[in-house]
């Protein structure tokens, strides 16, 4: 059966509307009907407010009391995507931790080129720190794909300003070199259902601007990740971007952070996305839980 799901999976990305390296405000229609067209669960509760000046979406489960916080960055390539576009994944994930989500609706490119987004990613996390008492124990980040990149560069940002770390990171599919250098970008050109490296090239000249694409702090697959908090990468090995993740978990491991690398064989792009349908999804998606629960990503010890 699983065979059958990521043969349909791949055929509906294959055959779908969104070009990602389309006309950015075209696609970020397309993107946007592609992720909110289904209802959310009538027990998911979105809350829009403000964290440090940053818009954000709260998303919470109904009826429960949440144990903790999860700052989320949303996919899309730093220019494609929003809060409310990441809702049904961020929902899943807060009902499965009891947790509640705060999801940051940071500045996209070309509009807001680097340094934007990240300024935005800071001063949210900051404002999260002063809200909990600077409690970062309560506290782990959560990114997909350009949004999980902003998120690892975020922490090595506010390592860099003396700000405490969260309890953890999780990472799914992180899009975190945005020279484009890693191996998968030719050898998983056939596999990759869902973009070539033409197209995410011209989103990452969105995103850079007149900036270096080597920076560390627009692809944290170079940089100094000593200090920063354990953390959890999970990728699809159908993947343009499966380098990056292979190559952000070396640099994490030779920096001595703590970091566990899931590679899933035969998936795409943030397959934990499509759970209801996919049962690796699924699956990711109760590894993210456990790894959650530990006494380090739990507040239970630091």
């Amino acid at each position: 059966m699983s065979r059958e799901q990521r043969d349909a999976l791949d055929t509906m990305f294959r055959t779908g509307p969104l070009d990602i390296g389309g006309d950015h405000l075209e696609q970020r229609e397309v993107f946007t009907r592609m992720l909110t067209s289904r209802p959310l669960p009538e027990d998911v509760v979105l809350t829009p407010g403000s964290l440090g000046g940053v818009p954000v979406l709260e998303i919470t489960i109904d009826g429960t009391v949440p144990s903790g916080t999860l700052l989320w960055f949303h996919g899309g390539f730093h220019v494609l995507g929003s809060a409310r576009t990441s809702a049904a994944l961020a929902s899943n994930v807060a009902r499965r931790t009891g947790r509640r989500v705060v999801s940051v609706d940071y500045r996209l490119a070309p509009e807001h080129p680097h340094t934007a987004a990240l300024d935005d990613a800071l001063a949210a996390y900051r404002a999260l720190l002063d809200e909990t008492g600077a409690d970062s124990a309560v506290v782990a980040v959560v990114g997909e794909s350009a949004g999980a990149g902003l998120a690892v560069a975020m922490l090595v940002a506010a390592r860099a300003q003396h700000l405490p770390m969260p309890s953890a990171g999780v990472l799914f599919s992180p899009y975190a070199d945005l020279t484009l250098s890693g191996t998968s970008m030719a050898t998983k050109r056939a596999a990759d259902p869902s973009f070539t490296p033409e197209a995410i090239a011209v989103r990452a000249r969105d995103y850079v601007g007149t900036g270096d694409p080597s920076d560390p702090l627009v692809s944290p697959v170079f940089a100094d990740l000593r200090g920063l908090p354990p953390l959890l990468i999970q990728v699809g090995s159908n993947e343009l971007l499966l380098d990056d993740a292979l190559r952000l978990a070396a640099r994490a491991a030779t920096d001595d952070v703590l970091v566990r690398l899931e590679v899933t064989p035969g998936v795409p792009h943030v397959f934990q996305a499509f759970a209801a349908v996919l049962e690796e999804g699924e699956a990711a998606l109760r590894r993210v839980t456990d790894f959650l629960a530990t006494p380090f990503a739990s507040g239970g010890s630091r």
